[in-house]
């Protein structure tokens, strides 16, 4: 059975948007502004190389589709060659490789999804996804990488009306010069 793991940058305010800056956010790409250091970035690229599927919102998707395939690397390659799942109701013909659509019962092909995967399913951004799969409890790891900012508004990870979801803290550090913070939270039993 797969381990659905949701892996996000945030400020300290809960504000997850546009962290790469390439949507039409006032505070774009502010997560360029702080060092992660080589700790972050090798942590991006250990969770990245341990995924065996990527799994992306419609949003999120197509910045990724336009900015991955031209790039070199390892962490391009391996995230070119994974198969990726995309949740959308108006994408319809995919050109990034190894790319398939769902479009239906959403919780229900995630679950599917989950039992004919071995390792993690990854999922990097994609609010309104990530929403859905802690509606539908099928979170079962969130790791955060929190920026020391507080960026006042925008949209936030965890929007009000979600129900509550006991977490147990695995693992946090402190990545970089900047005072970055890694956060891994596991599902409390």
């Amino acid at each position: 059975m797969g381990k659905l793991v949701v892996t996000e940058f945030v400020s300290v305010d809960g504000v997850f948007e546009d962290p790469g800056g390439a949507e039409d956010y006032e505070h774009g790409g502010w997560t360029f502004e702080y060092d992660r250091g080589d700790d972050g970035n090798r942590f991006k690229l250990d969770e990245l190389m341990q995924a065996e599927v990527q799994l992306l919102g419609r949003v999120t998707y197509e910045g990724f589709a336009e900015a991955w395939p031209s790039r070199e690397g390892p962490f391009a390659d391996k995230l070119n060659q994974d198969p990726k799942y995309v949740v959308s109701t108006t994408l319809e013909d995919p050109e990034w490789q190894n790319t398939t659509v769902i479009d239906g019962d959403v919780a229900g092909e995630l679950s599917k999804l989950k039992e004919r995967t071995d390792g993690v399913i990854l999922v990097a951004g994609s609010g309104t996804l990530v929403r859905t799969l802690l509606e539908a409890d099928l979170v079962d790891e969130l790791r955060l990488m929190v920026f020391p900012t507080v960026l006042g508004r925008g949209r936030r990870l965890f929007p009000d009306g979600i129900d509550r979801l006991k977490l147990k803290l695995a693992e946090a550090r402190t990545v970089g010069s900047d005072g970055v913070q890694v956060q891994v939270y596991q599902r409390a039993e």
